[in-house]
């Protein structure tokens, strides 16, 4: 096929690459060590790259020949053979643990640098030309936070906003709502963005040994969506991993009994609205969008009935039988809240407060506080991405991955969230990534532009190729196929020519 003339740069992606090294293996899919591959694209022709991030974690277990640095879902241990004081110190270090540098979710822009980044307190900053690994950026040294998401937001003047949860603070666990400005003064030109990173504002978690797990957030124009899941860590548990011989997943449980809260951050005030609102118990990773209309926040997610998905993911569990032994007990689902932050104040208990057109609810309670019931738009998609000039706003396009009852994609979908449509690219023995969206130049609707994709084959004589698609019609444009092993990647994004800095 034919790529666009316009499209010039690297679409960069990360995901686990490595799950053995030498006679040990990794539990879970989500551990192995990252694996950046990138498709650069220069007059009219793609080149292909991949490297392990050469991270801390990588550099010890490669030169011990096994696994000794601990993931989330596979605890390591000390070497056999060291003597017994060492043991002992080891098992008291690890009550607050060193987390990884195994930065495998996805990849961060600030300023004009780019970071492999996970859930952990640590970012590799990377070289996306060349996939080099350079510094380590400690996010603790900077705000007290244990750990943090991997899928932060950019505002228009180029700040990063995210969060983290502080378990530190002598059981004042909360959750930390940060800014990293994209530069820093030319006097402090030697400083780096991190040092100037700012706390927006705190939410102390409503439990303060199981703070909640999340993923992701939402953001509008004027506020920051929080959602508090009863997909929970246990803090006591999570210090006493190491000893107990049990990895810190272990540690996270759902406790379908609780509500879900929805927190809402006033961008301008720094301050939480006070009104509470909250939903059924459920499990999410990823929210897609969300926007105001007329006094009402909108926020689009993607929702679980219960933690299936994580657990599918254990290697044991991606055996060759694991198209006929693994289904989800939950199948994803794409899920519309309205909340009401204008209301009548004297309506009724009982009472709907929503006043604009939607299937969703908004319920006041006897104490005042507003009971939340979605309005489902679709099921089965997964791995969301929309144009992100549309992120905040109102929007109709979301680009994703099918999953129905099995974790791994088989298609990629386009669906307007407005008329319902749904189009979609599949192939027999393909397993696509997650979809990038990149806009045309002159773009003037918000599916003007391309979306790329990955696609990993099961086919014996079948490469792994990238795919270009027409982001309107969903039509093929080009594939460019790759004659090495490609791996499903997780997350990962396009960095146009003018956004990367030549050295």
């Amino acid at each position: 096929g034919q790529l666009p003339t316009w499209l010039e740069g690297i679409l960069l992606r990360n995901g686990p690459g490595m799950h053995t090294v030498g006679d040990t293996k990794y539990n879970h899919w989500f551990d192995g060590l990252a694996l950046l591959h990138s498709f650069t694209f220069k007059n009219g022709e793609v080149y292909y790259r991949s490297k392990y991030l050469q991270s801390d974690t990588y550099n010890c277990n490669i030169e011990a020949n096994r696994i000794v640095v601990s993931e989330f879902g596979t605890m390591a241990y000390p070497d056999p053979c060291k003597n017994i004081f060492s043991k002992a110190f080891s098992y008291l270090s690890h009550a607050i643990p060193e987390f990884t540098d195994n930065c495998l979710i996805n990849i961060m822009k600030a300023g004009d640098d780019f970071y492999a980044t996970s859930e952990t307190n640590f970012i590799r900053k990377i070289n996306p030309q060349t996939l080099e690994t350079l510094e380590k950026v400690d996010y603790s040294k900077y705000v007290a936070i244990n750990v943090t998401t991997s899928h932060p937001h950019y505002d228009s003047a180029g700040n990063i906003l995210n969060m983290g949860t502080s378990i530190v603070d002598k059981g004042k666990t909360k959750y930390i709502l940060y800014k990293i400005p994209p530069s820093v003064p030319e006097k402090e030109n030697k400083k780096s963005c991190f040092k100037h990173l700012e706390v927006v504002c705190s939410i102390p978690s409503r439990s303060l040994l199981h703070p909640s797990y999340y993923h992701s957030f939402g953001i509008t124009e004027n506020y920051i969506i929080f959602i508090e899941q009863p997909f929970k860590l246990d803090i006591v548990k999570m210090a006493t991993a190491y000893i107990r011989g049990v990895n810190w997943a272990s540690c996270l449980a759902y406790h379908k009994e609780d509500k879900t809260w929805f927190h809402f951050v006033d961008r301008k005030t720094k301050k939480e609205i006070s009104t509470k609102f909250y939903t059924d118990a459920m499990v999410f990773f990823h929210h897609i969008n969300a926007y105001e209309e007329d006094g009402h926040i909108v926020f689009d997610i993607i929702a679980y009935a219960d933690n299936s998905l994580y657990e599918m993911f254990y290697l044991k569990n991606l055996t060759k039988d694991f198209e006929e032994n693994n289904k989800l007990t939950s199948t994803p689902t794409c899920k519309r809240f309205v909340v009401p932050l204008q209301y009548d104040k004297d309506a009724e208990v009982g009472s709907n407060l929503i006043t604009i057109p939607t299937a969703a609810t908004a319920v006041k309670e006897k104490d005042g506080s507003i009971y939340c019931q979605p309005e489902v738009l679709c099921e089965g998609i997964e791995l969301p991405r929309i144009n992100y000039d549309y992120n905040g706003k109102k929007y109709k396009c979301v680009f994703a991955t099918e999953v129905q009852w099995r974790p791994v994609p088989t298609k990629i979908v386009k669906f307007d969230i407005q008329t319902k449509e749904m189009l979609h690219w599949e192939e027999d023995h393909c397993w696509p990534s997650e979809p990038i969206f990149v806009p045309s130049p002159d773009a003037k609707e918000e599916d003007d532009g391309i979306v790329l994709t990955c696609v990993v084959t099961s086919g014996p004589k079948e490469a792994p190729f990238l795919l270009v698609l027409d982001a309107k019609t969903f039509k093929e444009l080009a594939r460019a196929t790759i004659n090495v092993e490609m791996h499903l990647d997780l997350h990962g994004m396009f960095i146009p020519e003018k956004g990367l800095k030549t050295d």
